[in-house]
């Protein structure tokens, strides 16, 4: 079966994240107010498996394997 999975990474709670301090600054300079910002990747996938559960599966060693790093990043699966 196919499946759609949108994956999110972010950064843990407490990692410095200098790209959203660089935006917020410039958010400031424009004019606009933020008490924080935060950045996350999105990732939407499509691929095989033989069951939800099993797309789970693949689609968790795929954010172990490659798409976050498990020190710094957390990470949540939607499958579409």
């Amino acid at each position: 079966m196919l499946f759609r999975a949108e994956i999110t990474i972010k950064l843990k709670n407490g990692m410095l994240d200098p790209e959203a301090a660089t935006i917020k600054n410039a958010l400031k300079h424009l004019g606009y107010e933020c008490r924080s910002v935060k950045q996350a990747a999105i990732f939407k996938l499509e691929f095989e498996a033989d069951s939800r559960q099993n797309a789970t599966d693949v689609a968790e060693g795929m954010c172990r394997r490659l798409l976050a790093n498990p020190i710094i990043h957390d990470y949540d699966i939607e499958l579409v």
